[in-house]
């Protein structure tokens, strides 16, 4: 058993001159560890341990001289400090109730042994050393006691050797508890997602300062023939408490395509950041690019904007320039030169230096496929929307979305050896995954995506890695549907394991404990304790995670209920957006409005709902229809200061709070989430929040704009079922395959400035635009 920490801090100060111990008293440590605990809940025990031995052997000690300050009142300060530090709470409200507390326990110290209390307070004889010791050239200070440097050798001051047995992990596990609390009082004024704990990069460096610092240039042949698999062993991620992974083994296969699923909040997007960062140790020679945020809009055209993303290629096209003109300066001067002249040998040994890098350049610029680049780029755009003319717009001229695709294009044109997405299907219409699906199929260096679209991860994911329980589990060579099928069988297989043991151990248990004291069965049962001590411990398998949506009943409405009849709308007179379209929305209607984007599907959504108004045309609707609106941003209409119950009781009055949680709770907000800040829920539980909300409005109709955006698997099954299972009628608009082919039973094409019906399922829709891709040819070929 190793020494407390309190023990080896009272054997180091029973060392000082001046010092002795008293007679032990009979102190009540655990009330005092209890009273702390119940002052900060959830504090470590060995912090509170430590706290209150700290405060015990400084009230064992008094000292013998009239000046400075006494170790008691000393210990004092350093306990509060250490506690209100272990509390997170730095208020000063939070000091004085702390202080009160510890100078609590000096009290009761001092009257548990009658020690006279002015006596207590002198401070200790200051003793004259007979020679001067420079504590800081010392050898292995310890840094167990808050000692700032960490050279002075404990057994070279004393006489004796004093083994320390402090408990290592303990104090390793106390020192992030307060290190974690003091990042969340640093954190605290901050609103983000809890799957967006890790900080932002500093705003002030640029987009090519960044780049460079993550993915230093690798020169020579000696990177090139590097392996770029990725294989790293006991990774631990946490974040402002939060555990991520612990121990958890990380292994990507160069060429491979992952794709990383798991609950909303687990932290998936965590761990894109850190390796984006290099907050774990991926080799220097993988380069790494990471596609989450839109870029900044200026005046540089779209094109140049993707062609600026790859940093060390204009770099090396620059170096390349300077190095070709200076050794033209060389050679110039070279030439007016005798061979034998000292000058011309230094000229000879700088060119022939010059001439290596040069070598070295245009070997990565070929690496690169520099001389492609431009055409590659284009290719890129067109694939991801962008036509010919568009590709020199300035970024500025660029809506959010399209800056998004912008850094998308930015990421696969510069093709780092890590590819990193996060949910790009999120920014994309179905013309655009099905581009990016057949991009990245062909691409030649790894991808790790985290995405919730079962059809896409179908289409490229070549692997898959379950993040769960703090760990990453790895399905190789499967695609989704293989995944979920053979996780499914893992979790059955493992539940009849632990539930076959658990009889087992219950039944030899029943055995030991009836005959344990009997003499003819004492063997036998010392058998069984024997059989029951070599089994081997089974963890409990994870309880099913499951989703459930729940939409109220709809009374039924006479039709028409929504027609819209030769519809037309523009934001300008001399700039039509759409013309001609009729659509017929019944309380048996499920109709998908698929399509370009900026093609106008959410302008027909909102000319449904009357949020705009039509220039041309007739739009009819039932007297006592109620139109329940889900917008694409959604969280803008949430109040991210208050928690979802206190939003919903400003904003739809009438309910007792546990009304509120159990309506929340049928959307999968259950527990104490409802109470919790809205600010710190994950994306994927502000849109349960807000489907939530709008149920409560009773609608008749959905209309629905990209419903699935930042739900995880389980919640695009359980908005599917409900919405299947809804009496009133659905529009919808969304890029996800699957909700669509779950839910609707039409679909309706957004294009060319109308909409029309189209005849055949969302597949042959992907596939004739596939088709349409290839006659242009538009899809990259690597």
């Amino acid at each position: 058993m190793g020494t407390s920490v309190q023990e080896i801090h009272a054997r180091l100060l029973l060392e000082v001159p001046g010092y002795r111990r008293r007679k032990p008293r009979s102190p009540e440590p655990e009330t005092m560890e209890t009273q702390i605990q119940a002052q900060i809940p959830g504090i470590d025990h060995v912090v509170s341990e430590y706290a209150v031995g700290y405060l015990t052997h400084a009230a064992n000690l008094y000292v013998e001289d009239t000046s400075g300050q006494s170790p008691l009142s000393e210990a004092a300060e350093a306990v509060t400090e250490l506690l209100v530090s272990a509390s997170g709470d730095f208020s000063p409200q939070n000091y004085d109730t702390i202080g009160n507390l510890v100078a609590k326990f000096i009290t009761g110290l001092s009257a548990a042994d009658g020690v006279d209390a002015e006596k207590r307070q002198m401070p200790f004889r200051a003793k004259k050393l007979d020679q001067a010791i420079n504590v800081g050239a010392q050898r292995n200070m310890s840094s167990t006691l808050g000692l700032t440097g960490n050279t002075v050798d404990l057994e070279s001051a004393n006489a004796r050797k004093v083994e320390s047995k402090v408990d290592k992990k303990k104090l390793e596990k106390a020192e992030r508890k307060i290190r974690a609390k003091q990042d969340k009082k640093q954190m605290k004024n901050v609103t983000y997602e809890s799957s967006r704990l890790l900080n932002q990069p500093d705003e002030t460096m640029s987009y090519e300062e960044f780049f460079m610092a993550v993915n230093p240039l690798q020169l020579g042949s000696d990177s090139q023939a590097k392996s770029k698999d990725i294989k790293l062993d006991n990774i631990d991620i946490s974040i402002s408490g939060l555990r991520i992974l612990t121990d958890a083994a990380f292994t990507l296969a160069y060429g491979r395509r992952y794709g990383l699923v798991g609950q909303n909040g687990i932290g998936k997007s965590t761990l894109l950041r850190a390796l984006s960062r290099r907050e774990i140790a991926i080799p220097t020679h993988v380069s790494i690019l990471h596609v989450e945020q839109e870029i900044t809009g200026d005046d540089t055209p779209a094109l140049q904007a993707v062609l600026d993303a790859d940093v060390w290629r204009k770099h090396l096209l620059g170096e390349q320039a300077k190095i070709s003109k200076q050794l033209a300066d060389l050679e110039e001067e070279r030439s007016s030169m005798a061979d034998t002249s000292q000058d011309a040998a230094r000229l000879d040994e700088q060119r022939e230096g010059l001439d290596i890098t040069l070598s070295d350049i245009y070997s990565k610029l070929s690496e690169m496929e520099s001389d492609k680049a431009e055409s590659r780029a284009a290719s890129i755009l067109a694939g991801l929307g962008f036509s010919q003319e568009r590709q020199q717009y300035p970024t500025k001229t660029f809506s959010g979305g399209w800056r998004m695709r912008l850094s998308l294009a930015r990421a696969l044109f510069c093709e780092p050896d890590l590819l990193l997405l996060d949910e790009p299907s999120n920014m994309l219409d179905v013309p655009s995954i099905t581009f990016l699906s057949n991009y990245l199929q062909g691409y030649p260096s790894t991808v790790l995506v985290v995405s919730h679209d079962r059809a896409f991860l179908n289409e490229v994911a070549t692997d898959i890695i379950h993040q769960h329980s703090e760990r990453l589990d790895y399905y190789r060579g499967a695609n989704f549907e293989t995944f979920y099928a053979t996780k499914e069988e893992r979790r059955k297989t493992a539940k009849r394991e632990y539930e076959k043991q658990m009889a087992e151990r219950a039944h030899l248990q029943a055995f030991i404990d009836k005959f344990r004291y009997n003499a003819a069965k004492s063997s036998e049962a010392q058998s069984r304790i024997k059989k029951l001590e070599r089994m081997p411990v089974l963890e409990a398998p994870e309880s099913e995670y499951t989703v459930h949506f729940a939409f109220p009943e709809v009374e039924k409405l006479s039709p028409p209920i929504v027609q819209m009849s030769e519809v037309c709308f523009g934001y300008t007179k001399d700039k039509p957006l759409l013309k001609n379209v009729d659509l017929d929305v019944q309380l048996d209607s499920r109709i998908g409005i698929v399509g370009p984007n900026g093609a106008g599907k959410t302008t027909v959504l909102k000319l449904l709902t009357n949020q705009l108004e039509a220039t041309a045309g007739l739009i009819s609707t039932n007297s006592r229809l109620r139109i329940g609106f889900f917008a694409q941003h959604h969280v803008d209409a949430l109040d991210m200061t208050t928690s979802a119950v206190g939003f919903m009781t400003k904003t739809y009055p009438g309910k007792t709070d546990e009304e509120y949680r159990r309506h929340l709770g049928a959307f999968g907000i259950t527990g104490t989430t409802g109470l919790q800040r809205m600010g710190l829920l994950s994306g994927g539980q502000k849109s349960r929040v807000a489907f939530a909300c709008l149920s409560l409005t009773n609608p008749h109709i959905l209309v629905l704009d990209e419903p699935s955006n930042h739900l995880d698997i389980e919640g695009m099954d359980a908005l599917s079922d409900a919405l299947r299972k809804f009496e009133g009628g659905v529009v919808m608009v969304s890029h996800d395959v699957t909700m669509l082919q779950n839910v609707c039973t039409s679909l309706w094409v957004c294009d060319g400035g109308t909409v029309h019906k189209f005849d055949g399922t969302v597949n042959a829709y992907k596939k004739r635009i596939t088709e349409q891709a290839d006659a242009a040819g538009v899809v990259a070929k690597h």
